[in-house]
């Protein structure tokens, strides 16, 4: 899999070694749990699930295939899912 060319597709994500992470700033702090439950139920679906740290209206995750070591397409999908969760709540 091509990380850089898939990456293209998701400006918002950067990579960092076998992850790709990106920061979402909510509106609110209530915002935020909301998007933090609408990716869940994302992820759910997926079977495939981010690391997400809570600092009160900023959302930073984290997204690897841990058995798999590293980056592959359920990684992407599920990018691209949160990023449309967070366009959904003003994020």
């Amino acid at each position: 899999m091509d990380v850089e060319s898939r990456l293209k597709e998701l400006p918002a994500w950067r990579r960092e070694g076998d992850e790709i992470r990106r920061s979402v700033t909510a509106p609110d702090f209530p915002t935020a749990i909301r998007i933090v439950d609408a990716v869940a139920v994302q992820a759910e679906k997926l079977n495939h699930h981010p690391d997400i740290d809570i600092r009160w209206r900023t959302l930073h995750f984290a997204l690897t295939t841990h058995d798999q070591g590293g980056l592959t397409g359920l990684d992407f999908t599920l990018a691209a899912l949160i990023d449309a969760v967070a366009a959904e709540h003003g994020a």
